[in-house]
């Protein structure tokens, strides 16, 4: 009797060593980077211009002249009198000034002005979700935008998620990480655990092992 009960509290030992070492790994695991600071855009930022983005340019006193033009996937936008100008990388404004430039050589000074009208963004800029999202894709930056605005537009996490263990990769600060706490904040309600991201942001969410 006395043995039997020897190797139970061999096994129940052996078994909450080894569930124990599982949790201490999880934590660890949790503890490897430090947590998104939740204050991060940059107030003075710009929009920059991307292939697949439309470009509503209006030249004053030109109708004939003025339109909503695609940039295409070579970065390049074409308009009456243009035949190709470098739109990637620019934002609105220096877009605005290049055409004036270009238009100054056959219209007498050309007033020009540019508005972005649908955004995709140049691809350094993207926010990009990987791993267990429910729509895994991803996204043009906009200013102040959160986490919980990039988890809204993937449909959540999915069955399999490992939210608390999520992490950002911050290409900004030379590809340093961050990490994420998703599951408070989606399904807890948890706000504190809401951050703001940056131009080029990757979303990498693991699944879990139980």
């Amino acid at each position: 009797m006395k043995l039997l009960t020897s190797r139970s509290w061999t096994f129940s030992g052996s078994v909450a060593l080894v569930l124990g070492s599982v949790v201490l790994a999880g934590c660890s695991s949790l503890g490897g980077h430090p947590a998104a600071p939740a204050a991060a855009a940059s107030p003075d930022y710009n929009y920059i211009v991307g292939p697949g983005d439309t470009l509503t340019i209006n030249v004053w006193r030109n109708p004939e002249l003025s339109g909503s033009f695609p940039v295409r996937p070579d970065g390049k936008v074409s308009t009456p009198l243009v035949d190709e100008l470098v739109a990637q990388g620019k934002t609105s404004t220096q877009i605005a000034r290049d055409v004036e430039q270009a238009l100054g050589k056959l219209v007498r000074d050309p007033v020009v002005t540019v508005i972005v009208t649908s955004f995709v963004g140049p691809y350094s800029e993207q926010i990009r979700v990987v791993g267990e999202a429910a729509k895994p894709q991803f996204l043009p930056f906009k200013q102040k935008m959160t986490v919980l605005d990039v988890m809204i537009a993937a449909g959540g996490l999915t069955d399999f998620a490992d939210g608390n263990n999520a992490t950002i990769v911050r290409a900004a600060e030379g590809n340093k990480r961050y990490t994420v706490r998703l599951n408070d904040l989606l399904k807890r309600g948890d706000i504190s655990a809401n951050v703001e991201v940056l131009p080029g942001d990757i979303l990498i969410i693991p699944q879990s092992w139980f």
